[in-house]
């Protein structure tokens, strides 16, 4: 089983590397930290193999692990108290590049923030969908139904779009529908 155990480990790294990686960096804001959580992911995932008995795909098994592995990690994080190194405070003022970069940046970071403070599932839901997993997969995974999936996807991206609304004018108009 030993090396039937390194061939699914070696087909799940070609096939679902970067995603992990793209994972452990939506769960975790700090570089160092987002590698050592994909680090986490990978361990438990060649652990894991051990008990895979292909009754599932390959992808909802290693995406199952991964999602179960972040979501341990967040519930990890929220109960130590925040702390941030005093080295650290002066990138919190830095600002990079030309406006239009900044702005995109901040809005990346502002959905990624949006997401670390769903609850576990909404976060793996929407990581999930972000990566493009059709809600049939994302069922797969999640273990909810189609229809449930579907609708907390409509609630969650409705919910994040809320905090992206451009505020109304003093006039009660958006400013691009003035007529």
């Amino acid at each position: 089983m030993q090396t039937g155990r390194h061939d699914l480990y070696a087909e799940a790294g070609r096939q679902f590397a970067p995603t992990v990686a793209r994972l452990a960096r939506a769960f975790e804001r700090d570089a160092e930290r987002a590698r050592d959580l994909e680090q986490d992911i990978h361990c438990e995932i060649w652990r894991s193999l051990k008990r895979f008995d292909g009754r599932c795909s390959l992808k909802t098994w290693v995406f199952r692990v991964a999602h179960n592995v972040a979501a341990e990690h967040v519930a990890r994080a929220l109960r130590q108290p925040a702390r941030i190194a005093i080295d650290q405070i002066d990138e919190f003022l830095v600002q990079h590049g030309a406006e239009a970069q900044v702005a995109d940046s901040h809005a990346l970071d502002r959905v990624a923030e949006l997401i670390r403070r769903l609850p576990a599932l909404d976060a793996q839901l929407i990581l999930l969908w972000l990566e493009g997993e059709t809600g049939q997969d994302i069922a797969e995974v999640t273990g909810l139904s189609p229809g449930a999936v579907t609708t907390r996807l409509h609630r969650i991206r409705a919910q994040l779009a809320r905090h992206f609304e451009l505020p109304a004018t003093a006039s009660g108009q958006d400013e691009g529908d003035q007529r």
